[in-house]
């Protein structure tokens, strides 16, 4: 195994304070230590997308030390950054003067066939250098598409910490960054979307696994795509099943089950929570001790009535407009279902009455939040005497079977006031004499228990769903089969998957990348002008304090342990109807794991790094075609994925960076003032100033392009060899690779107010930067080489 230790020391502080808005001088040191290599070899890997050869897995290689969480001082940084320094003077002495433009002669072509497959999606893109100044009025050349809301699906997968939307609007409240956040997570579904096309290329390859998990997981993976068997078997499946459950009034077949002991049932077996919703995470209220204990949270549920709120009244209630395609879509369900048509109507208008009655209860969370119902803490004992309509203890002990609760066991509570009322509701329905004989809350639970299993019924249950959604003026894109298996396979052999995507990830080259891109990032910062010596040493002690790491092959399950944790599984690999039920098994597992664990697991779709309490963990879903390949040049790495990190760090650490510096108005406004002059030209009428959150995006931006930059080149400086593609020259292909990702991959949309590919002329207004001059020259319209 390779071995590279980056060894962090702490020397004494300067006394010194410089004079405030003054540029600071580094106080962090490093030492970069090279220690003896094993060769290695990479194997040559196909880029996986649909249609396509799978990649083969390259070799992983390992560092057992990366990056020591100690803080870095004094006079080793500038030694870094000098090493950083003679690499980019080795760069340009080397290999900017050694050609220019598109002369093929003066590169190394890479020939692999993931390269040939980028070179033809490469021919496809538009090459910013050769376009005039008014191609980059519009976003990548075509009409600027704003980004509208999308309506949102009624998650029916596990409530765990990951899917706590209390914590991520707490979170967002803290920050007092919502609607950041929100174009944010827009960009990153498009990397999720290469990343759940390279997982659905790991599942539909032929090659054969010795591992049983590996062969379950493609085995549940396939049924989910056998769409035809689903529309054979029908509503049977799930007929049978009610059987199982006693039975329901709607078919006037009803065992008369005891409520608690089905409400139990449901949570435990079929990861349905008809009444309140439950979830797995941290108090945010003990988060300055930095505990890790994780607690049960309990919300109120998604309802599958629309429900809305009256801000005047400060009340919930069903949306009346949408009360008679409800009541159509429940019709139609209890039809495919075998419920004669007598029956239906009395069924439907007691489940939306109750529906009704618990709409009133509930509450937006903004509205808890402001009044402060978020994270109640109390006893299972305590919850008991306040809604004592559920049988707290045996309902929770049967969601996080085998795990063993008591009554003094706390629970946090998001909305005690609809706990009480649900409560209180349910006692009423449950003694009313005229209703003794109708079930309504069973036949509540089995409706919701469907909404569960909507995934594996056939196609006139979510043709239903999706008539219905339309109804409610949700417009919502059409998901491709492939896209649901891949996501519903992750739900419960998301350990599996890890472990095939650790297998083809080229952890040496990813490893590095992430290493110089974080270097070049403190590079960065500490050239930046800081308000105070003090404000600056906090800052740069947060960030010494997180160092970046790749999830670890000691994270990751080997297939031996895998087949034993899912050696009761039992796959099927025409019936999903079954197979689906088994995953809602595997979902409670998971659930009881969250509650006990000490440590969060890495989320295998994650494509941003995160914050964790041992440093800056990346995903490695960031990682792959066409984002990333191990056998692109790196020039096509560093302008892409390279990019994409140093954007991600800039983001996770921008508010104490937007806090106290004072150049990102003045780069922004650079930047902004190129593209007006740039532009003029087109006739669009723009402001002249930019607000606040563009300042911030468009410094964001440059600065991570320039970090991205400067990490290519300190990988210049440690190897000198690079290849090419199309016979680009290595800093053209940095900045097209880069152009093609900011376009297609992470589009910005409202968050930049202009093109992010114009970066490009910006940073070759510096002279001897590239190789040829864009054909929008700054510094011809300036008259001046003017970089920001």
């Amino acid at each position: 195994m390779s071995q590279t230790s980056i060894e962090l020391q702490q020397s004494d502080r300067s006394k010194s304070h410089p004079e405030p808005e003054s540029r600071l001088q580094p106080v962090p040191q490093l030492q970069l230590t090279e220690q003896p290599q094993h060769s290695h070899q990479l194997q040559q890997q196909n880029p996986l997308q649909p249609g396509q050869q799978q990649l083969l897995n390259t070799e992983r290689q390992e560092k057992s030390v990366w990056v020591t969480p100690q803080r870095l001082f004094g006079l080793l940084l500038v030694f870094f950054i000098g090493i950083a320094i003679l690499g980019l003077a080795y760069y340009l002495h080397h290999v900017l003067h050694t050609g220019s433009g598109n002369n093929a002669a003066n590169v190394t072509p890479c020939v692999s066939t993931a390269c040939q497959w980028a070179a033809a999606r490469l021919s496809m893109s538009t090459d910013p250098f050769t376009q005039a100044c008014d191609y980059f009025v519009s976003m990548c050349g075509s009409k600027r598409l704003q980004l509208k809301s999308k309506g949102r699906q009624r998650s029916h997968g596990i409530l765990g910490h990951s899917q706590n939307p209390i914590e991520r609007l707490a979170e967002t409240d803290k920050q007092n960054k919502t609607e950041r956040r929100r174009l944010r997570e827009d960009t990153i579904l498009s990397r999720k979307t290469l990343l759940l096309q390279y997982l659905r290329g790991i599942l539909e390859t032929n090659q054969s696994s010795s591992s049983s998990a590996v062969q379950k997981t493609k085995d549940f993976y396939h049924s989910c795509l056998d769409t035809r068997s689903l529309e054979a078997v029908g509503e049977e499946p799930f007929l049978r099943l009610i059987q199982k459950l006693g039975g329901w009034a709607v078919s006037g077949q009803w065992n008369r089950t005891d409520f608690n002991y089905t409400l139990g049932l449901l949570m435990r077996e079929y990861g349905t929570f008809p009444f309140f919703n439950l979830y797995i995470g941290k108090d945010l209220n003990e988060a300055s001790s930095n505990r890790t204990k994780r607690y049960i949270q309990i919300d109120q549920p998604d309802l599958l009535i629309p429900i809305e709120w009256n801000s005047q009244m400060q009340k919930s209630s069903a949306k009346t407009e949408t009360l008679r395609p409800f009541l159509a879509s429940c019709q139609s369900y209890l039809a495919f279902l075998g419920s004669p048509p007598s029956m239906r109507m009395l069924h439907v208008g007691t489940f939306i009455s109750l529906s009704s009655e618990l709409a009133v209860a509930a509450s937006p969370l903004q509205y808890r939040l402001s009044k402060g119902q978020l994270y109640q803490r109390m006893t299972i004992r305590d919850l008991q005497s306040q809604a004592p309509a559920i049988d707290w203890l045996d309902c929770l002990q049967a969601a996080f079977h085998p795990l063993s609760l008591t009554e003094d066991d706390h629970v946090l509570l998001h909305n005690l006031p609809y706990i009480i009322q649900m409560s209180r509701i349910i006692n009423k329905w449950l003694h009313k004499p005229e209703m003794s004989n109708s079930g309504i809350l069973h036949t509540f639970m089995v409706l919701n228990l469907l909404h569960t299993l909507m995934p594996a019924m056939d196609s006139r249950f979510s043709e239903t769903a999706k008539n219905f959604s339309l109804a409610l003026g949700n417009i919502e894109e059409e998901v491709p089969r492939w896209k649901q298996c891949v996501l519903e396979t992750e739900r419960g052999f998301d350990s599996v998957l890890t472990h095939l995507l650790g297998e083809t990830t080229a952890r040496q080259e990813t490893e590095e990348i992430i290493e110089n891109v974080f270097f070049a990032f403190i590079s960065k910062i500490t050239d930046l002008r800081w308000k105070d010596q003090k404000s600056f040493q906090r800052f740069i002690d947060k960030v010494y304090s997180s160092p970046p790491r790749l999830l670890s092959s000691k994270e990751i399950s080997n297939e031996d342990d895998l087949d034993l944790l899912f050696s009761e599984v039992t796959v099927s690999s025409s019936g999903f109807f079954t197979n689906y039920l088994q995953l809602l098994s595997l979902w409670q597992k998971r659930r009881s794991k969250l509650l006990a664990a000490q440590t969060e697991d890495a989320d295998i779709l994650s494509v941003a790094p995160s914050l964790v309490s041992n440093g800056l963990l990346f995903p490695m879903g960031m990682f792959v075609p066409p984002l990333f390949h191990p056998t692109y040049p790196k020039a096509m790495n560093y302008g892409a994925v390279g990019f994409l990190v140093a954007k991600d760090i800039f983001h996770l650490f921008l508010p104490e960076i937007y806090s106290h510096n004072l150049t990102m108005r003045a780069v922004g406004e650079c930047v902004w003032t190129h593209y007006l002059k740039a532009t003029e030209k087109a006739g669009q009428v723009r402001a002249t100033n930019l607000s606040t959150a563009w300042q911030e995006e468009v410094w964001l931006q440059y600065s991570a392009l320039q970090v991205a930059l400067q990490a290519y080149h300190q990988s210049l400086s440690q190897n000198p060899a690079d290849t090419s593609v199309s016979g680009l020259h290595h800093t053209q292909l940095f900045f097209r690779s880069f152009s093609q990702v900011s376009c297609d991959t992470d589009p910005d949309g409202e968050s930049m107010p202009l093109d992010a590919s114009f970066l490009i002329p910006v940073m070759c207004a510096e002279s001897g930067l590239c190789p040829t001059s864009p054909q929008c020259s700054i510094k011809a319209l300036q008259g001046k080489s003017q970089a920001c």
